[in-house]
């Protein structure tokens, strides 16, 4: 999964735009978007937080100033630990080309001690984007770990996993209302980054990218059925129940 190869891969698969989201990390997000530099990919700077009750949530942002500053609080809030290479894995931060600049020694697997809720107004205040991720896992979702979504909570979407479809999700669990759906957005190999997501925006920005996600104001966000495992054909689907030009949110 380095910077060059992840660009390589998105291209050839038709996706103009994705985030990286590390684990409670930044440092390699901008070696993926000097990659990208001068190509029809645009890199959206991001992370994925661990939060207090152990929930993973996606943190999408325009620059890398407004992710530096997110960086800043979840390093406040992540216990001091040294990462153990042999137990978890290596750190590893590189640069545009893929080679090797340094290991990151901090433990990045822990869950900060931030709430779901100071998480997701944090990534507000800032001007991001906050959409809690795979909540039909078992493991580190909101459903599974929290069991509901917090009323108010300044969330765009929720994502699901490539596994399920949104009407089976929005069955599986009405808790969810109608809260607009993502999916698949969880790469961790180059094979698993697909392009499921058609956008309607008129520019690559998180305040398109939300207006999408609600259907409204022209934008529109929709599902590639032929992304899809054929376990989970069952057409295109909107990741709103609004029609477009609609918006509850």
């Amino acid at each position: 999964m380095i910077p060059p190869l992840i660009v390589r891969t998105a291209l050839e698969r038709g996706i103009n735009l994705l985030a990286i989201t590390d684990h409670n990390a930044s440092a390699n997000v901008e070696a993926v978007s000097k990659a990208a530099r001068g190509s029809a990919l645009t890199v959206l700077p991001g992370m994925e937080v661990q939060t207090r009750e152990e929930i993973h949530m996606l943190c999408l942002f325009d620059t890398l100033e407004q992710l530096s500053a997110w960086q800043q609080q979840v390093d406040k809030h992540l216990p001091k630990m040294e990462n153990n290479p042999g137990l978890f894995g290596e750190q590893f931060v590189v640069d545009e080309t893929g080679e090797f600049i340094r290991r990151e020694t901090q433990l990045l697997l822990a869950s900060t001690r931030m709430t779901l809720e100071e998480a997701a107004a944090w990534v507000d205040a800032l001007g991001g984007l906050a959409i809690p991720a795979h909540i039909d896992r078992k493991a580190f979702s909101l459903i599974a770990n929290l069991g509901l979504v917090p009323e108010g909570a300044p969330f765009a979407a929720l994502e699901i996993t490539r596994h399920t479809t949104p009407a089976q999700v929005r069955r599986q669990f009405p808790q969810i209302g109608d809260w607009p759906l993502v999916q698949s957005g969880d790469a961790h190999r180059l094979d698993e980054i697909t392009g499921p997501l058609v956008l309607t925006m008129e520019a690559p920005t998180v305040a398109e990218l939300r207006l999408a996600l609600r259907n409204c104001a022209g934008r529109s966000a929709w599902l590639r059925q032929d992304v899809i495992s054929d376990e989970y054909q069952e057409g295109s689907f909107p990741f709103s129940p609004f029609q477009q030009g609609e918006s509850k949110r």
